[in-house]
């Protein structure tokens, strides 16, 4: 059995800057490969930053406001050159690296996990399915294309954001699917102590359900961030504080070290796929404890879009020609 070196990074963005953001996480990541982490998880929509404003201001201040038009201005569009600095650090790095992002398609944004192989290779960009409450104002929906595992140097991972781990469904995807790491993202600094409690029990169970190993990163705001937001939002500390809780958890539900609750850093901890192996042998979700005939899951994995084409024939009987038996069809 692999064993494979872990990171689950608890990062401070640069606020309000998307280059300088992404700036500071390629140096992480190379900082991260020189200490031999192979595979590492950055925190939710942490590039730019997590729109922490749409939590404290009503609907008529984002409509009127500035916040939204700032986040969609420094939101990273896919291919771009940021999600190639990215790449090219996973690459030089050797490293498998799961990111967070608010991603520009237009006029809209979405929360968006970029996965990059270790030669640097973006091997899933999938779009969190449902944005979560307030978020809603912010976020378009995603789809179903990236509720799969897929294949990496490491091993086959699954990536769920936030609120998607109250989602039964959604896990059970990536459970169904074979995940071996699952990389788990919320926002941190936010929603305070309860929230942190709650994501625990999230990240824990879903470790016990899947047999796989779960890498979970939050995001830090230091004091100085928390200022500038609440000078250019006018809200109080409380909604953007506490809320961290940077760990990896074993199969067996267990947590490996010690939780990052405050300030920047990671967990580093070894993955020894064998208690993957040990931990099904026990209850294989997706295996010999489960009962397709009685219960299953259908998923519609096709893309959306926007436009339907159907040009498939001419449509005039003169190209078609007076022989042709399509002519008929018009």
């Amino acid at each position: 059995m692999k064993v494979v070196k872990a990171a689950a990074v608890q990062f401070s963005p640069v606020l309000y800057s998307r280059e300088a953001t992404v700036e500071k996480v390629v140096r992480k990541i190379l900082e991260l490969g020189q200490k031999g982490v192979q595979f590492a998880t950055f925190p939710e929509t942490v590039v730019p930053y997590y729109p922490y404003f749409s939590a404290v201001q009503t609907p008529i201040q984002l409509l009127f406001g500035d916040e939204h038009l700032r986040l969609l201005d420094q939101s990273v569009t896919v291919p771009s050159a940021a999600t190639d600095a990215i790449g090219e650090a996973a690459r030089k790095a050797g490293m498998v690296v799961s990111i967070g992002v608010n991603e520009r398609d237009g006029g809209t944004i979405y929360n968006t996990q970029l996965l990059f192989d270790a030669d640097g290779t973006l091997i899933q960009r999938r779009r969190k399915i449902t944005p979560t409450h307030f978020e809603r104002m912010i976020w378009g929906q995603g789809d179903g294309s990236g509720l799969r595992a897929v294949d990496s140097k490491v091993g086959r991972i699954g990536q769920l954001a936030c609120f998607e781990h109250n989602n039964p469904l959604a896990r059970y995807a990536m459970i169904a699917d074979g995940e071996e790491i699952h990389s788990a993202m919320y926002p941190g600094s936010a929603f305070g102590e309860g929230f942190a409690q709650r994501m625990e029990i999230n990240i824990r169970q879903h470790a016990l359900e899947s047999g796989a190993f779960v890498v979970n990163a939050t995001a830090w705001l230091d004091a100085d961030q928390q200022a500038q937001i609440m000078k250019d939002t006018g809200c109080a500390i409380g909604p953007i504080s506490g809320g961290c809780f940077t760990t990896i958890v074993a199969p067996d539900g267990m947590l490996i070290g010690e939780p990052l609750r405050s300030g920047e850093g990671e967990v580093i901890a070894d993955l020894d796929f064998s208690q993957i192996a040990r931990r099904k042998t026990l209850m294989d979700a997706a295996g010999h404890y489960n009962r397709p005939e009685l219960l299953s899951l259908m998923i519609d994995r096709r893309p959306t879009a926007n436009i339907h084409e159907r040009t498939a024939f001419p449509t005039s009987p003169i190209d078609q020609g007076a022989d042709d038996p399509r002519a008929t069809l018009v």
